[in-house]
């Protein structure tokens, strides 16, 4: 703004030709008026203006804060979720891996045996196992009706019943299918034990199936002779039909009695069920002139029958000797031994093969592991009494 050019003088001259004004009120009013302009305001009103613009602010700014918080809310739990599906990814991943591994390590692929660890780690029955019960061993089908799989439990009669009441009595109880093999059991005979002539009175009924195909009928004079020679000191089997003396069956024609011969010199190999991850030990269809034989066909596979070899290299054998019902195995000084599934089934395939040829107990030396599975390899261990245990209730 420029300087103004009026000087006082000018100003003052200019202001006394103005016209006079004249105020009227009463000089007391004017003076009240300006007192009150002079008073200070409350002090509660910049105060309540303050809080006023608080609260508008709240309400303005609390809906987008709480659409915050909740988007943070969800962005949490949305990165928690996340973390869950990839800690479940990555256990899940770790399971498929462990199995794969194990896969791999036990060799399980095509007609491989599926060599899985269970709670025992082992399959046959032993003497600290049995207790005062009574061990009954069944002789099963597969379910291609080629082989018979011998299944044993531990039956606790309630009173002092004989071995054939109780083989009665329990064969209902059998899942045959729920283990990968032919439903067969409860057999369509009544058993009689004769004391005095050492014999089994096996009787059928007229219409029995027993007769129906060479399969059939082999099946039934074999397992029929396996079950009395398994679980009893009976040499002889008679067969009648509704009480009558034989029995009728095609391929055969009539039979009177079967002679039973205690199983003996054979060689157990691995059986696994198709589709089940499950395995058998099984004695070989064959015998063998001695243990060394025995022992060298469980290194071979029998694809016809289903058998995979029993004797794997985790198991070499140096040397082996008799003395006394007594089997000693040097193994290789420079042997590797894996403790594992598929070297414990090996371990028992080689006590049951044993058994078989009628050897009491075993002693390995130069073994390269202490402990297998629930055995001590330093030991010398007891054969045991029954193979493939499953529990029955």
């Amino acid at each position: 703004m420029n300087k103004s050019e009026w000087s006082d003088k000018q100003l003052e001259d200019l202001l006394r030709q103005m016209p006079k004004i004249q105020d009227h009120r009463n000089p007391r009013d004017i003076y009240q008026n300006l007192s009150i302009k002079k008073r200070k305001r409350p002090a509660w009103i910049l105060p309540g203006i303050a809080t006023a613009a608080a609260l508008l602010l709240f309400f303005l700014l609390v809906p987008k804060m709480l659409d915050g918080t909740e988007y943070s809310f969800d962005s949490v739990k949305q990165e928690e979720s996340s973390n869950e599906d990839k800690i479940s990814l990555s256990k899940e991943n770790s399971s498929i891996m462990m199995k794969k591994e194990d896969t791999i390590e036990n060799g399980i692929s095509g007609a491989e045996p599926k060599m899985f660890m269970t709670g025992s780690n082992k399959t046959g029955l032993y003497d600290d196992e049995v207790g005062d019960g009574t061990v009954i061993t069944y002789w099963i089908p597969d379910s291609q009706a080629q082989i018979l799989v011998p299944i044993s439990t531990v039956v606790h009669p309630d009173n002092n019943k004989n071995w054939l009441t109780i083989f009665t009595e329990t064969m209902g109880l059998l899942k045959e299918e729920e283990w990968g093999l032919t439903d067969y059991y409860p057999l369509n005979a009544t058993f009689k034990l004769d004391n005095t002539n050492n014999t089994v009175i096996v009787d059928v009924p007229s219409d029995h199936k027993f007769g129906e195909g060479s399969a059939t009928e082999t099946n039934f004079i074999k397992l029929l002779s396996k079950n009395i020679a398994s679980n009893s000191q009976v040499n002889k089997i008679k067969l009648t039909t509704n009480g009558q003396p034989g029995i009728e069956l095609g391929n055969y024609g009539e039979m009177d009695e079967i002679e039973v011969e205690p199983e003996g010199k054979h060689a157990y190999f691995f059986y696994s069920p198709d589709g089940l991850e499950t395995t058998y030990l099984v004695p070989s269809t064959e015998t063998y002139n001695d243990i060394n034989a025995a022992f060298e066909a469980m290194k071979t596979d029998q694809p016809a029958l289903g058998f995979v070899a029993s004797l794997v290299p985790d198991f070499p054998m140096k040397e082996v000797t008799i003395k006394e019902n007594k089997l000693t195995i040097t193994m290789d000084e420079n042997a590797a031994m894996e403790n594992n599934q598929e070297t414990v089934y090996a371990y028992e395939a080689i006590l049951f093969t044993a058994k078989d040829f009628g050897i009491e107990t075993i002693t390995i030396l130069n073994a390269p592991i202490k402990l297998l599975g629930p055995f001590d390899l330093s030991k010398e261990m007891k054969v045991p009494i029954a193979p493939n245990h499953r529990p029955i209730q």
